[in-house]
């Protein structure tokens, strides 16, 4: 082998370094949890094929009353866009408890990574997995589980890190084309990614999206440049940060941006004191179980 492929072109930690010859080697591969009911937590899940290039796992309590239809969360998991999956432990162990305790069906995306598929792709795969949920509405879609058992009048989108940005651009992208059969009621923006001015960020920005004009025209990681950010659909926005998250300031202000953009929903601003960027994925304390029943009440105040 020629040595030269082992020559590492772009190192971009804690994500992904990139060989000369075009591989591309992970810092952390995540680990699967398989489909199916657990029996500790009462959830069953399922894994659809949505297209040939996006899937989903489908959350759901075991227990269900025939005929009732629950809320429906549509969930993106985070990675800096290039890690995780919707299928992942740290999947599972953000949707599993709000499946449980807020009594959901949860619909988790799973999309393409880079730095192989580069963004705009995830956001991309994020639509055509909300279309495909909202082809559900009226009780004539592909799944079953969705058609029996979600009230497409009670949806969330949710997403923590790269995957509340995602969240995000899926709410304004269901508001700006009018998306047909769903009722988005509330988003939850947990420790949401939007980028920093920082030189080693906006490398990385760069890289995963190479189309991207300069941060602040960029509605990616600048949602302040949309246009139509106050199409967005949801009715509800909950902003929560931890107070020892680098990108804790892009969260606040990401919540300021909001409610002066003219959109007219209402937006709300928790923060974790004491805490790092998305802690509660990786550590059970006091504060995760707090971060956990916020969200839990969050959505049970539309119910």
């Amino acid at each position: 082998m020629d040595s030269s492929s082992n020559e590492v072109i772009r190192d971009c930690p804690p994500f992904f370094k990139v060989y000369k010859d075009g591989r591309v080697e992970r810092y952390f591969v995540t680990q699967p949890v398989p489909a199916g009911l657990d029996p500790t937590t009462g959830v069953q899940t399922k894994d659809v094929v949505i297209s040939p290039a996006v899937k989903a796992r489908i959350f759901m309590p075991q227990s269900t009353t025939p005929g009732q239809k629950l809320p429906l969360l549509v969930h993106y998991h985070g990675g800096g866009f290039s890690i995780g999956s919707a299928f992942d432990t740290f999947t599972y162990k953000v949707t599993a408890p709000l499946v449980k305790q807020a009594n959901i069906v949860l619909v988790s995306i799973d999309y393409r990574l880079a730095p192989e598929h580069p963004l705009p792709i995830a956001h991309d795969d994020a639509w055509v997995g909300l279309q495909w949920v909202a082809s559900h509405a009226n009780g004539q879609g592909p799944e079953p589980w969705l058609n029996d058992n979600a009230d497409p009048s009670r949806v969330f989108v949710a997403g923590e890190s790269a995957g509340a940005n995602i969240a995000h651009f899926v709410a304004v992208q269901a508001g700006a084309t009018k998306l047909v059969g769903l009722k988005i009621r509330g988003m939850l923006m947990v420790h949401p990614y939007f980028g920093t001015r920082e030189p080693s960020d906006n490398e990385l920005d760069k890289y995963v999206c190479p189309t991207s004009t300069e941060f602040d025209n960029d509605p990616i990681v600048n949602p302040a440049a949309d246009p139509k950010l106050n199409e967005m659909a949801c009715e509800r926005v909950i902003v929560l940060v931890a107070e020892e998250d680098g990108f804790r300031n892009r969260g606040e202000a990401y919540y300021e941006t909001l409610a002066k953009s003219g959109w007219r929903g209402k937006v709300e601003f928790f923060e974790t004191k004491g805490e790092g960027h998305c802690f509660h994925l990786v550590i059970d304390n006091h504060n995760t179980e707090v971060l956990k029943n916020k969200m839990v009440d969050f959505i049970n105040k539309d119910i």
